[in-house]
C-alpha cells in the first residue's frame, strides 16, 4: 500500500506541475502602463507539442490583454499539418505576434519558413538561415512527381498569401525555398524583405518593433514597445515531454529500455518491476512511432535480436547468438527511423545506435557468462557434493567404521584396494551410499 501511495503521490506531483506555468501567469493580475510582451520560446520539431505550446501561449497572451507575443523560433521543420494549425492560429491572432529566429545558428528551415512569414512581422538573429521547405513524405521519402507538383503548388499558394504585403522578390525567394529548397542567410532575407529585421537579441528586437506597423484581420496596427515589460511563458511539463518523445534519439532508448524489461519480466514472471517500466516506455515510445517516419523492418529486426538474447541465455551458445543479435540490433536501429530521403533531423545518431547495441550485447554475454560459469561450478549442496571432500576416521574400519566430514559423524565403509583404515587417519569421500559414504585413505 506505501508503494501504491507514492505513486499516486508521484503522479499528482507531474499533474501540478504540468500546470504549474498556466497558473502562475493566469493568475498574475498586476498591471503596469508599460507595454506588456509575451515571449514563446518554440525549439524542435514542428509538431502537436509546439502546436500546443503556441495556442497556450496566445491564450495567455489574450488572458493578460498583452500588447505583443514574440515567437523565439528554432526548427528544422516538420509536419505539414501541424504547420498548417500553427499558421491558422498566429493568423487569427487578434494581438500581433513577431516571428523571431533564434538565437544565433538557429534556423527556420521546412516548415519553419512557413510559420516565420505567418507572423505579422518577422526578424533573424545574426547567423540563422531561412528556407529549404521543399516538401516531402510523411516516410521521408520523395513524392510521385504529381503528388509532389501538387504540395508544392499548395505550399507556394500560402507563401504568395502570406508574403502578398512583401516585395515580389521576397516572394520570389520564399517560393524558390519550396520549389528548389533553397536556403538565405539572415542578411540574404531582409535583403529580399522576406524578413523585416535582423536582431542581436531579444531587447534589440522589442527596440527595432517600436512605431512598426503591423497588418491584423481587424486592420493595422502600430507596435508601441518603449519600456516594455517582458514575460517568457514556459513549456509544461506535458509539453516537454511530448517535445522530447518526437525526439528519434529518445524513441529509440525508450524502446530499447522498454523491450528488454518486458523481457525480463517474461524471463522472470511474478515482479512488476520490469514488467511496469516496459510498458510505460514502450506506451511512450509509441507516441513517438505515431510521428516519426519508421520503417517497420525496423521493428521486427529489434525484437529478433532481444529473441536471440534471450535464446543465448536460456540455452548458452559461448555468445554465438548473443553476437549475432547485436548485429541484428544495431541494423534494426538504424534502419528504423534512417531510411533513404529521411531528414537529418528525423534519423537516429549512428554513434548512438552501436554504444547501445554493444552495450546491451554486452549486458547479455555477461548474464550468458554467469549461466556457463554456473553450469562448470561443483556442485555444493546434496548428497553429490560430498564426494572429492576429506574428512578424519573416528574409529578403526573392519570394515565399516565413522568417519567426521565437515561438522557431520557418517558412517562408511573402506574402498577396495584402500588398506587398512585407522582412527585419525585423513579420508577421501569416493562415492555415497544412501546414507553411507564410502572413503579411501589418504
Amino acid at each position: 500500500m506505501r508503494i501504491i501511495r507514492l505513486i499516486y503521490l508521484l503522479l499528482l506531483t507531474i499533474i501540478l506541475l504540468a500546470f504549474q506555468p498556466v497558473s502562475a501567469l493566469a493568475e498574475t493580475s498586476a498591471q503596469t502602463d508599460s507595454p506588456l510582451v509575451i515571449v514563446l520560446d518554440a525549439e524542435g520539431a514542428v509538431a502537436p507539442a509546439m502546436q500546443e505550446y503556441i495556442r497556450r501561449g496566445l491564450d495567455i497572451a489574450n488572458r493578460r490583454n498583452a500588447d505583443l507575443v514574440i515567437l523565439q523560433l528554432d526548427t528544422p521543420g516538420g509536419s505539414i499539418d501541424t504547420m498548417n494549425t500553427i499558421i491558422k492560429t498566429v493568423r487569427d491572432s487578434r494581438i500581433p505576434v513577431v516571428v523571431y529566429v533564434s538565437p544565433r545558428g538557429a534556423m527556420a528551415a521546412s516548415a519553419g519558413t512557413m510559420i516565420t512569414l505567418a507572423g505579422h512581422a518577422a526578424a533573424m538573429a545574426p547567423e540563422t538561415i531561412i528556407g529549404a521547405a521543399s516538401p516531402v513524405g510523411g516516410q521521408g521519402e520523395d513524392l510521385g512527381e504529381t503528388l509532389r507538383a501538387k504540395e508544392i503548388e499548395a505550399l507556394k499558394a500560402t507563401v504568395r498569401t502570406l508574403a502578398e504585403r512583401r516585395s515580389e522578390e521576397a516572394v520570389a525567394l520564399a517560393e524558390s525555398a519550396i520549389e528548389e529548397a533553397k536556403a538565405a542567410s539572415a542578411s540574404e532575407a531582409v535583403e529580399a524583405g522576406l524578413v523585416d529585421f535582423i536582431a542581436s537579441d531579444l531587447d534589440d528586437l522589442i527596440t527595432q518593433l517600436d512605431g512598426f506597423e503591423v497588418h491584423l484581420a481587424d486592420g493595422p496596427r502600430t507596435l508601441e514597445t518603449t519600456n516594455a515589460t517582458t514575460e517568457v511563458v514556459e513549456a509544461s511539463f506535458i509539453e516537454q515531454l511530448l517535445g522530447m518523445l518526437t525526439n528519434p534519439n529518445i524513441v529509440f532508448l525508450l524502446i530499447t529500455i522498454g523491450a528488454q524489461a518486458i523481457f525480463i519480466e517474461l524471463g522472470s514472471p511474478g515482479g512488476w518491476v520490469a514488467g511496469f517500466i516496459g510498458v510505460v516506455c514502450l506506451a511512450l515510445a509509441g507516441y513517438g512511432l505515431g510521428w516519426l517516419p519508421v520503417n517497420w523492418f525496423g521493428i521486427i529486426f529489434l525484437v529478433t535480436s532481444f529473441v536471440l538474447f534471450i535464446l543465448d541465455i536460456n540455452a548458452p551458445t559461448h555468445g554465438a547468438l548473443t553476437a549475432a543479435g547485436i548485429v541484428t540490433f544495431i541494423i534494426g536501429a538504424l534502419v528504423l527511423f534512417n531510411s533513404p530521403g529521411t531528414p537529418q533531423f528525423l534519423q537516429v545518431s549512428v554513434p548512438l545506435v552501436i554504444l547501445v547495441g554493444l552495450i546491451t550485447g554486452a549486458m547479455f554475454g555477461v548474464v550468458v557468462g554467469f549461466g556457463l560459469r554456473a553450469m562448470k561450478t561443483p556442485i555444493r549442496a546434496g548428497r553429490e557434493s560430498l564426494i572429492g571432500r576429506t574428512g578424519i576416521a573416528t574409529t578403526v574400519f573392519q570394515p565399516m567404521g565413522q568417519v567426521q566430514v565437515g561438522s557431520e559423524l557418517w558412517s562408511a565403509e573402506a574402498d577396495q584396494g584402500s588398506g587398512k583404515i585407522r582412527k585419525g587417519d585423513r579420508v577421501e569421500v569416493v562415492e555415497v551410499i544412501g546414507l553411507r559414504l564410502k572413503v579411501r585413505k589418504i
